[in-house]
């Protein structure tokens, strides 16, 4: 059982690449974690973890943001060593080029005293701030768990270029420990309706685990805010063959492992 008054550190570990937009993206996520009313509370510390060789970009406001630099490239590689220097009681991730409602730590905190990790929906957004939909897979940026749940599952396998995360939640789906997925407050959490609107998050609960569970949370929408832009990962994969070839290479190598590509 983990208790939120005990929480008094959380670290958030940000990967960043070097790209055109990558000082607003930073901004941006670094407010939003500023901007958490659970910083009455919690103590948050902030990791940007670069690419091997790359130099911190330049930010409006620096103050109290720790920048690492990763032994390799690319982002498993850059996940771990930030993982690896916190210092803290929770850990949680945030790509650069997303961010967070004010109250996700608050709510992530309040499901963990019946869970041991956490992950979330989130709801993408275009360039202009347009809403796309709601994308129900559980990427990094809404993962959030006690230090002691990353130390159990260990590291991301830095051999898998794009579907670390997969692997990762394949690892922590067979452990035993109990998830629970935050969804807004007026998603669906019977199967029966689930099956008919949301497929997507019908495969966080069959292909997530045995002990995987739906938790709502009061606001009407997702705790995480995902850009949608040209130079994203699944953008990449999209346009590139290259890129195609390793993704489904990965996932044939996930279902080989696990029976399953884990959700």
């Amino acid at each position: 059982m983990h208790r939120a008054a005990k929480a008094t550190r959380l670290a958030v570990v940000i990967p960043s690449r070097s790209q055109p937009s990558q000082a607003s993206f930073l901004t941006r996520a670094i407010a939003s974690i500023r901007a958490q009313t659970a910083q009455r509370e919690v103590a948050i510390e902030v990791l940007v973890c670069l690419d091997k060789g790359e130099s911190p970009p330049t930010l409006p406001d620096q103050k109290d943001i720790r920048f690492v630099e990763a032994p390799s490239r690319g982002q498993a590689a850059a996940l771990n060593v930030g993982a690896a220097q916190a210092s803290a009681d929770y850990l949680a991730f945030l790509e650069d080029d997303d961010h967070w409602h004010p109250e996700r730590v608050t709510y992530a905190l309040r499901a963990l005293e019946n869970s041991d990790f956490t992950s979330t929906t989130q709801l993408e957004l275009d360039d202009g701030g347009i809403i796309a939909r709601i994308n129900d897979f559980p990427t990094p940026s809404g993962w959030f768990m006690p230090m002691s749940c990353w130390q159990r599952i260990g590291q991301f396998n830095e051999t898998f270029r794009w579907h670390l995360d997969n692997e990762w939640l394949g690892r922590l789906g067979d452990s035993g420990l109990r998830r629970m997925h935050l969804v807004e407050a007026t998603a669906p959490i019977e199967l029966r309706h689930i099956a008919q609107v949301r497929p997507w998050l019908l495969n966080c609960l069959q292909l997530g685990g045995p002990q995987v569970s739906l938790g709502r949370h009061p606001t009407l929408v997702p705790l995480v805010y995902r850009l949608i832009h040209a130079n994203s990962g699944m953008a990449m994969i999209e346009r590139d063959a290259q890129a195609q070839e390793v993704s489904k290479t990965e996932c044939q190598s996930l279902v080989s492992r696990f029976g399953r590509i884990p959700w």
